[in-house]
């Protein structure tokens, strides 16, 4: 998007209108669960009604609702090697 002035930008949509920042109620599916955000942003035409939904909110919602969200990470763990199995050898390092 390229900026008209402010807060707007032209609709690459019906190239008349001017996109504009307003909140409104995103909705989006979770699975088989309807879900509802109140007060998202997104920009709206003003002529023709495109919506196309701030990208940042979008993967910071994203970034809520995904699964592992709140989870701490846990480092993979090494698997000791089995009897009998050889043991990984060490790289040899550079003497430069």
């Amino acid at each position: 998007m390229s900026e008209l002035h402010g807060n707007t930008f032209p609709c690459n949509e019906c190239q008349a209108g001017v996109l504009r920042l307003r909140y409104v109620t995103y909705l989006t599916w979770l699975a088989d669960e309807l879900i509802t955000v109140p007060n998202f942003p997104a920009w709206i035409c003003d002529l023709c009604g495109w919506r196309e939904y701030d990208e940042r909110a979008v993967n910071w919602l994203s970034t809520l609702l995904s699964p592992n969200a709140g989870r701490a990470t846990q480092p993979r763990r090494r698997r000791a090697p089995r009897t009998g199995e050889p043991r990984p050898q060490a790289r040899p390092t550079s003497t430069e």
